[in-house]
């Protein structure tokens, strides 16, 4: 395990960039979950009807979810584990809140009740909102690890980043 975080700490920088973006590719189902799902429930209207094309990329964005949590969570680990406790337990609450989401209320599960009132299935219509709203605590996330992306990059020269990486690289010891 030690030799995991110290390979982690060397590429820390990198791995926050590619950790930030897969997971912010999240923001592309939310999109859909809010202007397909959710405001059609409340407002009676769609304001996006997915064309064969969006709905394979929210397809693939769906498959990325679990990659995504498991790599933005080691963000937050290694910050705990750098003593910063609150703020860590808290993401990671939000974080992992997401597979209650993924592997309990499916997607499947959001739009059937959302849309329709469909008796034939065990659980209740509210639980669906209870689905939604998970999803969203996915924003606080994001919102951060970009943040830290953007002082990342400012703080040091992405030419300089991508050189240590091709030094340091996943591949080599």
């Amino acid at each position: 395990m030690i030799r995991f975080w110290t390979w982690y700490e060397r590429n820390e920088r990198l791995y926050l960039i590619l950790a930030t973006a897969l997971f912010a590719l999240q923001l592309i189902h939310l999109y859909w979950l809010t202007t397909d799902v959710a405001l059609f429930r409340l407002l009676g209207e769609s304001f996006f009807q997915p064309s064969r094309a969006w709905e394979l990329l929210i397809i693939a964005v769906d498959y990325t979810e679990i990659p995504a949590l498991i790599s933005t969570s080691l963000i937050y680990v290694h910050d705990f584990q750098k003593g910063k406790k609150l703020r860590s337990i808290l993401f990671l609450l939000f974080l992992n809140s997401q597979w209650l989401h993924i592997f309990w209320i499916t997607d499947e599960f959001v739009v059937a009740h959302i849309t329709s009132d469909m008796p034939d299935t065990v659980l209740p219509h509210w639980l669906a909102w209870v689905a939604i709203l998970i999803d969203y605590l996915e924003l606080p996330v994001i919102v951060d690890t970009m943040r830290r992306v953007i002082y990342a990059l400012r703080t040091k020269n992405t030419k300089v980043l991508l050189r240590e990486f091709g030094r340091e690289s996943l591949w080599r010891r």
